[in-house]
């Protein structure tokens, strides 16, 4: 399915399939499954080893990277992360996407803009994927500290890396990974300097964690406080339009 068109008069055709394992888990998944063999074979333990074969299930589910089916609207912003949308606020952005790094590309306005933070629980895909396609002008790590995520001090706190794209119009979204209580590694798959289209791969984060995207001056979120959102095929926001949108708790 990967590089079909789909579209919404019925071009494409799709169905279910099991997801893969990135790479990225496969490991982990396999010390899982070998320890829990061991216990099994060597200890002849049931009572721990059949628990610890199902754990090494969840390792493998964990690190799943499903396709996506991305829309292609220029407008369009896409969710970066799979999860759930705890706070939409008018914030400044971090200081390192706004600062001169000296690369020569400058960084986003030092003004307020729209906040949108998305947690992602451990059941949740942890691929994150770029809300816009264009060149990558920063990827900026920044070590910190693993309090719980969905903590809003958590975006100035926590270990943490912020990741800058350019679009060809030079309209400039930036985001930041956010690693929580449990995960303890935020890995990139993207560089600075690499061109990336809209919705691709460009990180994870191991074990529960959050992303924060940075929309635009003068763009809205189309997504609300409470929300579950899909990484690249979420429509996060569309770019220059306001309005305010409502939702009922059911």
């Amino acid at each position: 399915m990967a590089g079909e068109i789909l579209d919404n008069k019925g071009r494409g055709e799709a169905s279910w399939d099991w997801p893969a394992i990135h790479p990225e888990g496969r490991k982990f998944g396999l010390i899982a499954l070998a320890a829990s063999l061991f216990v099994l074979l060597v200890f002849g333990s049931n009572l721990f080893g059949w628990p610890m074969m199902l754990a090494s299930l969840g390792v493998f589910a964990f690190f799943r990277d499903p396709e996506r089916v991305v829309p292609q609207s220029e407008a369009a912003i896409i969710a970066p992360a799979d999860g759930l949308v705890t706070l939409i606020e008018e914030v400044t952005p971090p200081r390192e996407l706004v600062i001169d790094d000296g690369s020569g590309f400058a960084g986003l306005a030092a003004s307020p803009v729209t906040r949108v933070s998305i947690f992602m629980s451990v059941f949740d895909v942890h691929i994150n994927r770029t809300p816009v396609g264009g060149t990558v002008r920063r990827v900026v790590y920044i070590p910190g500290r693993f309090m719980s995520a969905e903590l809003d001090k958590a975006s100035e706190e926590n270990e943490r890396q912020h990741i800058l794209i350019e679009r060809t119009d030079g309209l400039k979204v930036g985001f930041t990974q956010i690693a929580g209580l449990v995960a303890r590694r935020i890995v990139p798959f993207v560089k600075p300097g690499d061109i990336v289209a809209k919705g691709q791969r460009v990180g994870l984060i191991r074990f529960g964690s959050r992303v924060d995207i940075y929309l635009p001056q003068g763009t809205d979120a189309k997504v609300m406080v409470g929300q579950t959102i899909v990484a690249g095929e979420t429509v996060l926001a569309e770019i220059g339009q306001r309005c305010l949108i409502e939702g009922i708790a059911q």
